[in-house]
């Protein structure tokens, strides 16, 4: 809303405009138990002059679910550009907006980013209201590495797009999350065993927070295989996670830092020289670090598929 204040004087009252910018909160919302709303994040949206939402339709049975009644404006990925302009109009007004995805923390595979970047250019406030993610309900849950990894979206739709964007990852170090549709979870997993191998472990983490919830963990090979067989895995919101690329030498599981130092010294150093360099400086034996200097690839372990299921 518009703030002005009025100065007083014997020759009447001058008004006086003194507009005070409003602020752009991006508010996360449940992925599934509304219950995981929080008190701070309703009170973002019981106070907002105008919501902007993915699909209006989905955020007003939120709204009604809060008791709460306050305008909505569209904004998704086919109407965001030309959305944007007014929307910070009306922040510079002095309203307050609030944007919220279908599900989640918004920008994340979901819309907001170009009115999130206007409003900074714009040198107006952003605020964040924490909450709901995917992204990290399902790495917390993998039993994979959480300290490194990096959230790659969406797959491309098209076979060969996919699967050149899986060889792109197929060394990167760090756990590999993904959000994938549950027609091609199916594809994705057999895509994904060609690309990491079949001993890689993967995680299918399904429906989060939602009464059919399921985790399932395995290797890539293991996982792919029980895929077509297992219908439920195909159904609702599904993450993806795979364990990032293990450089293993002898037997022997070295750290992913023996790997990179080796590959920047191996095109100055012989492989025995730069294995002594590395193993030296790592604290490593130095014969496995001489085996990963010589082949840089080879078999990681494998497992058995768990499910974790909450009805």
């Amino acid at each position: 809303m518009t703030h002005s204040r009025a100065i007083s004087s014997v020759s009447g009252t001058i008004p006086v405009s003194a507009v005070v910018p409003g602020e752009l909160r991006v508010v996360a919302t449940p992925i599934g138990n509304l219950a995981d709303l929080s008190p701070r994040a309703r009170e973002a949206l019981a106070t907002a002059d105008v919501i902007a939402a993915e699909d209006t339709r989905h955020s007003a049975q939120l709204l009604r679910y809060l008791g709460l009644e306050r305008p909505l404006v569209s904004l998704h990925e086919h109407n965001e550009a030309a959305r944007v302009p007014a929307l910070i109009a009306r922040l510079q007004a002095g309203e307050n907006v609030a944007l919220v995805s279908d599900a989640g923390t918004p920008l994340l595979s979901d819309p907001g980013a170009g009115l999130v970047g206007a409003a900074v250019a714009a040198g107006l406030r952003v605020t964040p209201l924490p909450g709901a993610s995917a992204l990290l309900a399902a790495l917390c849950v993998a039993g994979l590495p959480a300290e490194r990894f990096s959230f790659e979206g969406f797959l491309p739709a098209k076979t060969m797009a996919r699967r050149q964007a899986l060889e792109a990852l197929a060394n990167d170090a760090r756990t590999l999350v993904f959000y994938e549709a549950p027609h091609r979870i199916v594809d994705t997993l057999s895509d994904a065993l060609g690309a990491f191998g079949a001993d890689r472990q993967a995680v299918v983490a399904r429906e989060l927070t939602k009464l059919h919830e399921t985790v399932y963990r395995g290797s890539l090979g293991e996982l792919a295989a029980m895929a077509p067989k297992e219908p439920n895995l195909a159904r609702g919101e599904i993450v993806l996670l795979v364990q990032g690329h293990r450089p293993v030498a002898g037997g022997e599981v070295l750290p992913v830092e023996a790997l990179r130092w080796l590959r920047i010294l191996l095109p100055h150093l012989a492989p025995s020289r730069a294995a002594a360099v590395v193993a030296e400086g790592l604290g490593l034996r130095r014969q496995a670090v001489y085996t990963l200097a010589l082949s840089l690839s080879a078999p990681e372990d494998s497992g058995d598929v768990l499910t974790d299921t909450v009805d």
